[in-house]
């Protein structure tokens, strides 16, 4: 799993993956496509097949390459664990959000809605 996290970190061999998510191609494609010369397309590529991600085919002149599901299982299976905290925390704010929806909406009995004041009178002789 470790391999498959550090082919994947390179930008330009992500965006492989992410052309290859799409169906098999030729070098040519990935070529014209990551805008990389041939020789630096092909070094990704070799990085990507020894971590399991990709594999190839011969068509003739022509390499196709496709991706191996076997190591993005593998990662999703990782990422499962996590997944499951991410959602018990989920759960535990909407919990808490609905309590504090539920306590805006009752009436708060402590408060009490002040009436107008009395006035008070003062006459010339009072001290205050």
């Amino acid at each position: 799993m470790l391999s498959t996290f550090r082919a994947l970190a390179e930008p330009n061999r992500l965006h492989i993956v992410e052309l290859l998510l799409r169906g098999p191609r030729p070098v040519g494609d990935l070529v014209l496509r990551l805008r990389l010369r041939q020789p630096q397309v092909s070094k990704h590529l070799r990085v990507l097949s020894k971590a399991g991600l990709v594999g190839v085919r011969r068509d003739a002149q022509r390499r196709i390459y496709a991706l191996r599901p076997a190591p993005l299982q593998e990662l999703e299976s990782w990422l499962e664990k996590y997944r499951q905290l991410w959602e018990s925390n989920f759960q535990r704010l909407d919990s808490l959000l609905d309590e504090l929806k539920s306590a805006e909406s009752k009436p708060n009995p402590k408060k009490r809605t002040r009436s107008k004041p009395d006035r008070i009178r003062i006459n010339k002789g009072d001290h205050l």
